[in-house]
């Protein structure tokens, strides 16, 4: 039986101390071991995510085995939203093996149940563990971020595009986008123009380009500073992901996790494709648990305490300097370890893929321009 929510007089608001963190922490890896126990990489993942978003460093090889009964009472006094999140870091831990054992998949649904959480990718989970792939992506459409888009929601990309749905015959919309040229230096919009210059990019509307919801990622990286290889884009979805208090923002990072880190998708957000083993690269856990700091600590503009980033109207906020948007979204600065494990900015050394750069190269020669990556280069 779940162990019942808090009331508002019992419910503990507090930040997990050493002792409920590492309870907690002990809790993610129990409900994710293999019959042969928890891998290093997850151990890696848990340590790394634990200390960047409660600032304790934990042993994870140390922590006692915490059952699904003994999970849920170590967090009765935690509310929905806390638990949620707790079940979160515990699907990310089964979604980084390869294969996925069913054994683990009814243990992270069983953890779930005891605490009153149904999250809608633990269906996910499971088909993954059953190798059900094709079933697994129709679900992730069907559960996941775009499960309840709306008109309204969509008025925020300038399109009619529904989801993931491409928008290549739109010249007004590529138009708003290549107008970006005329803001100021500095501006998030300019800054933006010149990140898709630089590698090529068409703009939304046009042949060949992005759909306008996956677009929207575009304008994070450049606000929250991260590069466009692969490893970055595991950043960027982490950040995303954690701003965000709604979970179907969470399926955003599981989907980049099941793309570039297991392959368990081919395909995902309408113009991905799968590159394996990006995730456990060194210092990728370092780096997602870091993005995922940043993200937690962000909020809206206006107060309120989480932000959904693709459903921002870009281009309402364009003309403004990026700094200052920074400041009023909250975007603190990446730790000095995720800048040491490789987190690299979009007009930095390693900020841009070698197609980019071919692509940015190829891109300006149509033009008849210089080439100008903007300080990016390959690495």
């Amino acid at each position: 039986m779940a162990i019942p929510f808090p009331t508002d007089e019992e419910v503990n608001l507090n930040p997990p101390d050493f002792d409920e963190t590492c309870l907690n922490a002990a809790g993610m890896l129990s409900a994710t071991r293999t019959e042969n126990g928890n891998t290093e990489f997850q151990h890696l993942l848990i340590e790394a995510t634990v200390e960047a978003l409660t600032g304790h460093r934990v042993v994870s090889a140390e922590l006692p085995f915490v059952d699904a009964v003994e999970n849920a009472q170590n967090l009765a006094k935690r509310a929905r939203g806390f638990r949620e999140r707790m079940v979160h870091m515990m699907v990310l831990s089964a979604l980084v093996l390869r294969p996925l054992p069913k054994v683990v998949a009814d243990q992270v649904a069983e953890y779930s149940r005891e605490l009153g959480i149904d999250d809608q990718l633990l269906g996910t989970v499971a088909q993954f563990a059953t190798s059900d792939r094709a079933l697994a992506a129709v679900d992730f459409e069907r559960n996941g971020y775009t499960t309840d888009w709306n008109a309204e929601r969509s008025s925020s990309l300038h399109s009619d595009a529904s989801g993931w749905d491409s928008a290549g015959d739109d010249p007004e919309l590529a138009k708003r986008w290549s107008d970006l040229a005329h803001l100021d230096s500095g501006t998030l919009g300019r800054s933006v123009h010149d990140f898709y210059q630089a590698r090529g990019f068409a703009f939304p509307g046009a042949p060949g380009s992005a759909p306008p919801l996956l677009a929207q990622h575009d304008w994070v990286h450049v606000l929250a500073d991260y590069g466009t290889k692969v490893e970055a884009e595991l950043e960027v979805f982490a950040f995303i992901a954690r701003a965000n208090d709604d979970p179907r923002g969470f399926s955003l990072l599981a989907m980049v996790v099941s793309l570039f880190e297991t392959g368990y998708l081919s395909e995902g957000a309408g113009l991905f494709e799968a590159f394996p083993g990006q995730l456990s690269q060194d210092g990728m856990t370092t780096r997602i648990g870091d993005a995922m700091r940043r993200g937690a600590l962000s909020h809206g503009r206006t107060g309120q305490p989480d932000v959904d980033f693709m459903a921002v109207d870009w281009f309402e906020l364009a003309g403004r300097p990026t700094e200052e948007l920074r400041e009023e979204f909250g975007i603190v600065a990446k730790s000095d370890g995720a800048v040491a494990a490789g987190s690299v900015s979009p007009w930095a050394p390693g900020g841009i893929s070698e197609a980019q750069w071919a692509m940015g190269n190829e891109h300006a020669a149509r033009l008849g321009i210089a080439y100008d990556s903007f300080g990016a280069t390959v690495g």
